[in-house]
């Protein structure tokens, strides 16, 4: 089993990465994390050195879930340049085969070109242009201020491609429409890799106290970059949508956003991504966590019959779609196990409040039954449903029709009318409105 990687020229005896950010503030730390079993760091953002404000950190907490989002005010390194580089040079003595990338955020050519010589010279492996952090320095023109310009952004990679002599990483900011137009840029400018995604521009809440946003600075907040878990599928979608393209696919991808298990992971490079970054997990649980990742993937990789992780490497890609070549003859509908039911109503409510009215009540019974005719496969029921593998989607094609909207549509078979009996919900039956009323509830369960 060889989990080892060569991402544009960065070789790394694993994918695992910690992305900038705090967790990558210092030589001790990414020491601690390389001795841990990380394969490679992206150091914190390096450039003049800034004033950070306290407290910098916000989080949503959902139920039970410290952390599902968190948000940072925090900005680029507040240690002198010259520290860093001599800690990188440090690092990489220690660590000779692990990946070193200095993260770079800065103003002119000049500056540009005067910072990849002193990195390069400490010995980093790569560099990663930090074109995403939403707040604080693009209000100073860097950050997703270049990163939402992509004739900006092209020009400063351009820059930087005259002066490195190491890979060079693209990060892009997702604070915009179409992450197609950066990548492109960045592709054109001559850039190595790209990596994917910063944070996202947020407020996480308001103190109800002093009406100020989440972390609060002397009674005023500042929007500030998201993530962790909850951004994981907007990170999904925007490394699909750069892996599908046919120009931007001919350079490497690192993947970022909301990654914690080896499921995560998996999903990433299944989606084309050939180096993975974290940042909240390691914030959150500490080093050890990559020990799981690696085990998970291993096991991953056994038991498909892997031995690189190139061999699976896009493997989802092929199954991405759009909405209109999706198969309308497909059918599924839902199916409640009687032994695992608890009897708490929860497929009921969502059903009928949420979506299609297609489970009942029955007297004398805890357990919902499916009304199959009206089932239209949604799947609320069983993603709402408290005991695992009580509520299933089970089968009902023979799998012999394959439809699509796409194909209707240029056989003339599609609604163009408001009451078009060629639409879908034409002949699906639902409830009276006068049967929303209590009372009238309260009969019909009897």
């Amino acid at each position: 089993m060889d989990l080892s990687i060569n991402f544009a020229g960065i070789k790394s005896p694993n994918p695992f990465w910690l992305a900038s950010a705090p967790p990558t503030n210092s030589g001790y730390q990414i020491m601690k994390a390389f001795d841990a079993g990380w394969g490679g760091a992206v150091w914190k953002t390096l450039g003049v050195p800034v004033v950070n404000v306290s407290s910098r950190y916000g989080s949503v907490n959902y139920r039970n879930t410290r952390m599902a989002g968190f948000n940072n005010i925090e900005l680029i390194t507040d240690r002198p340049l010259a520290d860093n580089l001599r800690e990188i040079e440090e690092v990489k003595k220690y660590f000779p085969n692990h990946a070193v990338i200095a993260s770079l955020m800065v103003e002119t050519k000049e500056q540009w070109h005067a910072i990849i010589k002193d990195v390069q010279n400490a010995g980093a492996d790569g560099i990663e242009l930090n074109f995403g952090c939403p707040h604080g320095m693009c209000e100073r023109g860097m950050g997703s201020a270049v990163g939402q310009e992509p004739e900006v952004l092209q020009t400063i990679v351009g820059w930087v491609m005259e002066a490195a002599k190491i890979p060079v990483i693209t990060k892009l900011s997702p604070n915009i429409s179409h992450i197609t137009d950066p990548g492109l840029a960045a592709v054109k400018g001559g850039t190595d890799a790209i990596s994917l995604i910063n944070t996202i521009k947020s407020i996480v809440g308001i103190d109800l106290d002093t009406y100020a946003p989440y972390p609060v600075v002397d009674g005023k907040g500042s929007n500030g970059g998201y993530c962790g878990p909850a951004v994981k599928p907007i990170a999904l979608q925007m490394l699909r949508e750069l892996a599908c393209d046919k120009e931007i696919n001919k350079v490497p991808i690192s993947g970022i956003g909301g990654i914690e298990t080896w499921r995560d992971v998996v999903e990433f490079i299944l989606l084309g991504a050939t180096s993975v970054q974290v940042c909240t997990a390691a914030m959150h649980y500490g080093f050890g966590i990559v020990r799981e990742m690696e085990a998970g993937l291993i096991q991953f990789m056994k038991d498909k019959g892997y031995t690189t992780i190139y061999d699976f490497a896009g493997k989802a890609l092929p199954n991405v779609t759009e909405w209109k070549h999706l198969n309308l003859k497909h059918k599924v509908v839902a199916n409640i196990n009687p032994d695992k039911c608890v009897g708490c109503e929860l497929c009921y409510i969502a059903c009928d409040d949420g979506a299609h009215q297609a489970i009942g009540l029955t007297e004398g019974s805890r357990v919902p039954h499916i009304i199959e005719e009206n089932c239209v496969g949604c799947n609320l029921c069983s993603l709402v449903c408290p005991v695992e593998g009580c509520i299933t989607m089970q089968k009902r094609d023979d799998g012999t029709q394959h439809l699509t909207w796409d194909e209707r549509t240029k056989a003339n078979n599609i609604p163009v009318t408001f009451n078009d009996e060629l639409a879908g919900g034409r002949h699906h039956w639902v409830p009276a409105p006068v049967d929303a009323l209590k009372n009238k509830r309260k009969d019909m369960r009897r």
